[in-house]
């Protein structure tokens, strides 16, 4: 049979010496299969459990730490129980004015957290790849040097926005400006200096110097040719190259497909040219 208890002011409902004497003991349990409250309701005391399966709240936002009225100055936030581990946390440090996330050893009756392991972030669902990192990390991680291979006509994709510089830095003073939408320009600071060898890695390729414009390319100090064990090819460009001295004198050789029907011909010495001048009268 349904019943309601009306009264023309307030109602209390007293346990024993109740909560407010400071030693009350006793319990009052509403036992139904709902307990439904229309108004306001306000909890006082020092702790609230709420023993229950699953929690629905409909505001849009939760507020935590209500009573605090000074100016940032108390952690605040949420508490994981992981049983016998560690309690995870995500929190405010009103310290260091950032937002934490990692394991404490703390309870959530602290007033302030003094011990925290910071956690990890994953922002997709899959492998580690996948988790936030700090800059500290990233910077820790990159400190050795990386590696960046930039392929043509490959599935590899790297973007550099307009006004961006991707940099290679080092004793050759290598910088990479970008433009949009696929343009990546490298250029020198200076001059390359300490090099000791040039080497093609095409198989069987050329090597190739070539000035600028009407520029020549020009060799400030001794040229020297290592001996080739053959004569080679001739083709239309003229082939210098050194073996064993003939008739000449020199072991300077050339050869050229429009010249002597692409013969091998050797410079001559001076010396052999002024003997044979004098041989011919």
């Amino acid at each position: 049979m349904a019943k309601t208890l009306r009264t023309s002011g307030d109602y209390t409902v007293k346990a024993g010496a109740g909560y407010n004497s400071g030693s009350g003991s006793n319990t009052i349990m509403l036992d139904a299969k709902t307990v439904r409250i229309p108004g306001d309701l306000t909890v006082e005391g020092t702790q609230t459990t709420i023993d229950s399966q699953s929690l629905t709240v409909e505001d849009q936002f939760i507020e935590v730490n209500r009573n605090n009225s000074t100016a940032g100055t108390e952690d605040s936030g949420i508490f994981f129980n992981q049983g016998s581990s560690n309690n995870q946390i995500l929190y405010y440090d009103a310290d260091q004015t950032e937002f934490v996330i990692g394991s404490t050893t703390h309870d959530a009756t602290v007033s302030a957290i003094s011990n925290i392991t910071p956690g990890k972030i994953r922002i997709l669902a899959g492998t580690e790849s996948d988790q936030a990192a700090t800059k500290g990390y990233v910077d820790t991680q990159i400190g050795g040097g990386f590696s960046l291979k930039v392929a043509g006509d490959d599935s590899t994709q790297i973007t550099v926005a307009t006004g961006n510089t991707l940099q290679f830095t080092g004793g050759s003073n290598i910088s990479t400006a970008g433009a949009e939408p696929d343009t990546i320009t490298m250029s020198l600071d200076n001059d390359l200096t300490g090099i000791t060898s040039v080497t093609s890695d095409a198989s069987n390729g050329n090597l190739e110097l070539k000035a600028n414009g009407t520029g020549h390319v020009v060799i400030n100090d001794t040229l020297t040719f290592s001996g080739m064990a053959t004569d080679p090819t001739a083709t239309a460009q003229t082939k210098v190259y050194n073996k064993t001295a003939g008739g000449g004198g020199t072991g300077l050789y050339f050869r050229n497909s429009n010249v002597g029907s692409g013969a091998v011909g050797e410079l001559i010495s001076k010396s052999k040219a002024t003997a044979l001048a004098i041989a011919l009268g």
